[in-house]
């Protein structure tokens, strides 16, 4: 799909520079284009390979799990039944601590084990309430430490990469919350297909 959508603005854009007499300056933006991001994701590596040592180092020092076990009575009430299953409800706060310290390669895998865990709670495949919350908290996760967004900010020259901490919190925080709330006074318009 998303290949699609490339495709797309692609054409969209060389229609355009052709229609406005401007199709010289299009392919010009494309090479320039493509050698800006080459040279934003060398430069972005480094701060990424850093970030991702130090969340790796929170990982095996334990404090991950202690974070997952700490989380666990936030998120119980928003798996109904399946909170008194232990392994989804572990499963589950380890995607959620992932994606909390910014460890998004660890929260994928966690992640789809928790779905996995929680569509065998429900005995089916479909649109469960406890698989959309999941879902819902991986997406719009909250992060303390925006990793990805401050090496962005660094390689773009940026003085204080990571000064945005604060306003990515309350963004983060605000955007599950919407979303958990949304998707309960929703959920009621769109009954489960059995």
């Amino acid at each position: 799909m998303l290949s699609v959508v490339w495709v797309a603005f692609l054409a969209i854009a060389l229609i355009c520079g052709a229609v406005t007499g401007r199709l010289d300056a299009v392919t010009a933006a494309v090479g320039t284009g493509a050698a800006e991001a080459v040279s934003l994701a060398v430069s972005i590596t480094g701060l990424m390979c850093f970030w991702s040592g130090i969340m790796e180092l929170i990982r095996a020092s334990g404090l991950a799990e202690k974070l997952s076990r700490a989380l666990m009575p936030l998120l119980r009430p928003l798996f109904g039944k399946a909170a008194s299953d232990r392994e989804a409800m572990e499963t589950v706060s380890a995607n959620v601590t992932a994606n909390l310290l910014g460890i998004s390669n660890a929260a994928t895998p966690l992640g789809l084990r928790a779905v996995d865990r929680l569509y065998t709670l429900e005995g089916r495949r479909g649109s469960p309430d406890t698989v959309l919350t999941l879902i819902t908290l991986n997406t719009a996760s909250i992060q303390l430490i925006p990793s990805t967004v401050a090496a962005v900010r660094a390689a773009c020259g940026s003085q204080t990469p990571f000064d945005i901490m604060p306003s990515v919190w309350g963004a983060s925080v605000a955007s599950v919350v919407v979303v958990l709330l949304s998707g309960r006074l929703l959920r009621p318009l769109f009954p489960d297909e059995k």
